[in-house]
């Protein structure tokens, strides 16, 4: 059985185009139903912001693996100086049931949000066809970094600029340096929202801020779920989630939306609709969509087995006796 420690997967190193393409990959396995994925259980104690969540999944089609995600989320951490959210992956042979694989997995969860974000933004520029793109992004931890790198890497040339706000001071170190020209760190989440053609909110927010009619024809990304009002979804045309049995509870703003404003499942989108389907492919080019992911334990084990047969086939990790 192979061990993948963070610096294993560091070595390893993220391509997007590849990482997305096994994204996809996985996408229309979902449309083919050759899946198997429970709604996830959290388990909370004592302090109830905090959650542990498991997250099993079997992905048929190319993958062809089982496993499960053990990710805790300790929003208070960041103040001892550790991370908010910790994980480990355990992957198992989809024919037999034997374990071959355990992941560190907190760099794979934010390699596997961005690349499922990703995949959205790729739809988003087969629309769009402006020369330039602006993009912000609010909330630069772990997960915005992740973005920062994916988004810039898609984008290319057709980058303009990158707004970043968050509520604490950023180290311009972890600006990449051949960024440093294109990125701006402003002060307020109006300076990163209001012009952004790609919105991105990579927070811990507790309660919704964001308040403001958007650009037009823009594509909100609302990848931490508890940021946006409810009366927001008066500015959008699209609303897309990953699955909605998932995303429409734990007081996210699905949820609120869905309570308070009569939305429904049948009003949302799916990835399987808009990927495998194309049914944004004519959206109107002042059409807002806001993509509202939950995290799907599919994409958790594609991509963990992704980085298992990359670091099998480099000679990465570590061989555990049994």
């Amino acid at each position: 059985m192979y061990y993948l420690s963070k610096s294993d997967l560091l070595q390893l190193g993220v391509k997007w185009e590849e990482m997305i393409e096994k994204i996809r990959e996985t996408v229309y396995t979902l449309k083919d139903g050759d899946f198997a994925q429970p709604i996830k259980p959290y388990l909370r104690y004592r302090d109830l912001t905090n959650r542990i969540i498991a997250m099993p999944a079997f992905v048929g089609g190319k993958v062809s693996f089982s496993g499960i995600k053990w990710i805790a989320s300790f929003p208070d951490n960041i103040k001892k100086n550790i991370p908010r959210a910790n994980s480990v992956t355990i992957l198992n042979e989809a024919d037999t049931g034997i374990p071959a694989c355990i992941i560190n997995t907190s760099h794979v969860s934010a390699v596997r949000t961005a690349a499922v974000t990703g995949l959205v933004v790729k739809e988003y520029l087969q629309r769009n066809q402006q020369k330039k793109l602006s993009v912000g992004i609010i909330g630069f931890g772990p997960i915005g970094q992740q973005h920062l790198d994916m988004v810039s890497t898609l984008l290319g040339d057709r980058l303009d600029y990158v707004n970043i706000y968050d509520l604490n001071p950023l180290d311009n170190a972890l600006v990449p340096a051949h960024l440093k020209e294109k990125v701006n760190i402003v002060k307020t989440w109006e300076e990163a929202f209001e012009n952004a053609d790609i919105l991105m909110t990579c927070t811990v927010s507790k309660k919704p801020y964001i308040n403001k009619v958007p650009k037009k024809g823009s594509l909100q990304l609302n990848i931490s779920l508890r940021d946006y009002v409810p009366e927001f979804i008066n500015y959008t045309n699209h609303i897309v989630v990953d699955d909605w049995e998932e995303v429409c509870r734990e007081n996210t703003d699905i949820e609120v939306m869905h309570k308070t404003q009569g939305l429904t499942k049948e009003g949302t989108l799916s990835l399987v609709d808009i990927i495998c389907e194309e049914r944004l492919r004519h959206t109107g080019t002042e059409e807002v969509v806001m993509f509202n992911p939950m995290g799907m334990a599919v994409f958790d084990i594609a991509t963990a087995v992704y980085f298992y047969e990359k670091a099998k086939a480099d000679g990465v990790g570590t061989v555990l006796a049994d």
